[in-house]
């Protein structure tokens, strides 16, 4: 298949120019003005539009058995969401239950993505430790195509991972050169408080955030921290969402420290207020960790996101509908957490973010694109429009309007968290691996049709940190 993109404006990370694009064969071959379109070729009219990379979503959980169910969303319906909205490629989460090989738990992620739509990847978690982790994360790394590895701070009796585990992974991410990622939440801290919330009697969805409060997030963010800088690896929290969390990414970056924080479009726009809905389900349907914290946490986080001291968005699509949420009926802990966005983060980014100046339309295609494909080290492959890369590309109707509603919305959920939020800013094309998937409100996703990325290890940062830690090898001190 080859398509001719006529006539639009063609948006990277650092420039926009008036262009044609023509692909062939998954990939972008040429760019240029008045390209002729050769014969045979789909033709694309962008007039009036933006010639964009298509979205890297970097946080997905799709088919996750969790607190004892699955969510709703599988790999096919939750890539061929991401495609309605202007995403081409999701990186999930391979999450093994502890004692439970790290292979093995691959081996099964990988099954269940088969069925995916668009480009996909895999971090992998660390839930446990011993040899056959150490070996294991090596054979991902060197034959698996995998280098990042998630530690979840929060969940306790569960799948978190401890200062040891951390120690550990950390330390042999270092060596793989992957990059070693972070839910950053005490969870002792969050244990604790959902204990003493119950027994006051504190039993809805509106003791949800005050079990995880803003001290819980920043204090799990700030040992993370300062265990990869003892190790000299680079870091990357997933995220985001507070004013605590953002200062200690800040202050590190500041000193030098290769960290790296990713915001998720809910926590930019919606706040705690929503869990006070007297409506069990309405409330219960927005119950996700972090949770969503007061307005100050939303307007910082923007900032960070203007600063360039938080680089990547996020959704952390994970669907659960309004029966699974019924479990914590009478127990606020054990309300699924998971709460979907795959499919409105780029029009939500848009229409909030470049609609009211906080970002130009370049630094958008950086934080829903580009940066995500330099950090996870598959730029120049994806996140870019140039000639060589893959044809993820989305055509962007800046003028174009919608109004978001569950009632239409692709994602296989009951429940929109941005329920009749008006957004201008839309793709009227999404183009994924050289084939044309939405036309005009049109899905043409397929099953089966997904292609997995393998991601090289060793990402460029990694040999600035191994020139430092050769300068600063501490040397025994010799004595008569």
């Amino acid at each position: 298949m080859s398509i001719m993109i006529k006539g639009g404006t063609v948006v990277t990370d650092s420039q926009s120019y008036q262009a044609d694009v023509y692909c062939e064969n998954g990939v972008i071959k040429s760019i240029g003005k008045d390209l002729e379109t050769p014969s045979g070729a789909e033709l694309v009219d962008a007039s009036g539009q933006y010639v964009m990379p298509g979205g890297i979503d970097p946080h997905t959980h799709m088919q996750l058995p969790f607190m004892g169910t699955v969510a709703t969303e599988d790999f096919f319906t939750g890539t061929a969401a991401g495609l309605a909205g202007g995403t081409t490629m999701i990186i999930d989460f391979v999450i093994p239950s502890p004692q439970q090989r790290l292979m093995d738990a691959y081996k099964q992620w990988r099954e269940w993505s088969e069925k995916a739509c668009s480009s996909y990847s895999f971090h992998v978690a660390v839930t446990w430790w011993d040899d056959s982790v150490y070996k294991d994360m090596g054979t991902l790394v060197h034959e698996e195509g995998v280098n990042s590895f998630k530690h979840f701070m929060a969940y306790k009796n569960a799948i978190m991972a401890d200062d040891e585990i951390m120690y550990n992974s950390f330390s042999r991410a270092l060596e793989l050169g992957a990059l070693p990622t972070c839910h950053a939440e005490n969870g002792e801290m969050v244990f604790q408080l959902q204990k003493k919330l119950l027994a006051m009697g504190m039993t809805g969805p509106e003791a949800h955030p005050l079990s995880r409060p803003p001290a819980a997030e920043g204090e799990a963010a700030n040992r993370a921290i300062k265990l990869a800088e003892v190790i000299g690896v680079p870091l990357y929290l997933v995220h985001v969402s507070t004013i605590d969390a953002l200062e200690e990414i800040t202050r590190a970056r500041s000193n030098g420290q290769r960290v790296y924080g990713e915001v998720l479009a809910g926590h930019l726009m919606l706040d705690d207020s929503v869990y006070l809905n007297t409506d069990f389900e309405s409330a219960a349907a927005h119950v996700m960790s972090p949770p969503f914290r007061k307005p100050e946490h939303q307007k910082a986080l923007w900032q960070g996101l203007q600063s360039g001291n938080l680089q990547t968005t996020a959704t952390d699509h994970c669907c659960f509908c309004a029966e699974q949420k019924a479990a914590g009926k009478d127990d606020f802990s054990k309300i699924p957490n998971g709460t979907a966005g795959i499919e409105d983060r780029m029009t939500v980014l848009w229409t909030h973010g470049v609609g009211t100046g906080k970002l130009t339309p370049q630094e958008f295609v950086a934080v829903t694109s580009t940066n995500t494909a330099k950090i996870f080290n598959i730029h120049p492959r994806k996140g870019t429009i140039q000639v060589g890369a893959d044809a993820d590309i989305v055509v962007w109707d800046p003028e174009g309007t919608k109004t978001i509603s569950r009632k239409t919305h692709h994602q296989n959920i009951d429940f929109n968290i941005f329920e009749g939020m008006k957004v201008k800013g839309v793709p009227s094309h999404t183009i994924s691996n050289g084939r044309l998937v939405y036309i005009n409100g049109d899905l043409r996703a397929e099953k089966n049709t997904g292609t997995y990325i393998k991601r090289k290890a060793f990402q460029p940062v990694f040999s600035a940190l191994k020139k430092q830690a050769k300068l600063n090898q501490p040397k025994p001190v010799k004595r008569t």
